[in-house]
């Protein structure tokens, strides 16, 4: 059983797939477990960054900041590609 997927207006041809729904779910299951990872590596590096500041190292927050702004980044890639398979999936 095929899938066909219909391109936007302007797009050149219509494109068939093959329906991989296991893959689908595995790909998914990990996408959200690295998600909360860089959700929980931005929250430690944003605590330390607070610290830091607190403690005058103002240097060593900014690093900090960088590290957290880094991760939430890497958590929007993530939270990007789920909405494209959840899109997907709901066009099968």
């Amino acid at each position: 059983m095929s899938t066909t997927i219909l391109n936007n207006p302007g797009e050149k041809k219509d494109e068939t797939v093959q329906p991989t729904a296991a893959a689908d779910v595995k790909k998914g299951i990990e996408n959200h477990k690295q998600a909360a990872v860089h959700h929980q590596e931005a929250a430690k590096h944003h605590l330390d960054a607070a610290k830091h500041h607190e403690e005058g190292n103002d240097d060593k927050a900014h690093k900090s900041a960088i590290l957290a702004n880094g991760h939430s980044s890497m958590t929007n890639d993530c939270h990007k590609e789920d909405v494209k398979q959840h899109a997907m999936s709901k066009n099968q």
